[in-house]
């Protein structure tokens, strides 16, 4: 079978199915690369809701938004700093799993440290209280075997 120029028809299908194949493939490629760019990205950002989870291993409602407004600023042209800003001025530093010491974000570094002296500080109060106690009751006991 020819078309009208003398060319068999089976060239024209084959070259517009090789065609179709390297765009489809090519168009994987990208998405792969997009993937792997947005799985970086996210991998460094902490999840709102999970708040000890990275954005990339959740799948808290939040954060399957997020990500699908990551991707649509990737798909748009957007670099990874445009989006981190956005998600830094509309988030706050808390979106950050490292974020930067600052002023605003003091608490987020020194916050630990000072629960967990304040926890030690109630476990010595409270150690030294009972020993206070059982001394004292001790002396009394002393006290009442000596007096006859």
């Amino acid at each position: 079978m020819r078309n009208s120029k003398g060319f068999p028809v089976f060239s024209s299908v084959k070259s517009r199915l090789i065609a179709f194949i390297l765009i489809a493939f090519a168009a994987a490629a990208n998405a792969d690369d997009l993937a792997d760019r947005m799985h970086q990205l996210t991998q460094d950002l902490r999840c709102l809701v999970c708040q000890n989870e990275s954005l990339a291993d959740s799948h808290a409602p939040l954060a399957m938004d997020l990500k699908r407004e990551i991707r649509t600023k990737m798909e748009q042209g957007e670099s990874d700093a445009q989006i981190r800003d956005f998600l830094l001025q509309r988030y706050g530093d808390f979106v950050n799993y490292n974020p930067p010491l600052k002023a605003s974000t003091l608490l987020l570094w020194v916050g630990p440290l000072l629960l967990l002296g304040a926890g030690g500080f109630v476990v010595w109060r409270a150690v030294r209280g009972r020993v206070a106690r059982s001394g004292a009751g001790a002396v009394l006991a002393d006290d009442a075997e000596d007096t006859p």
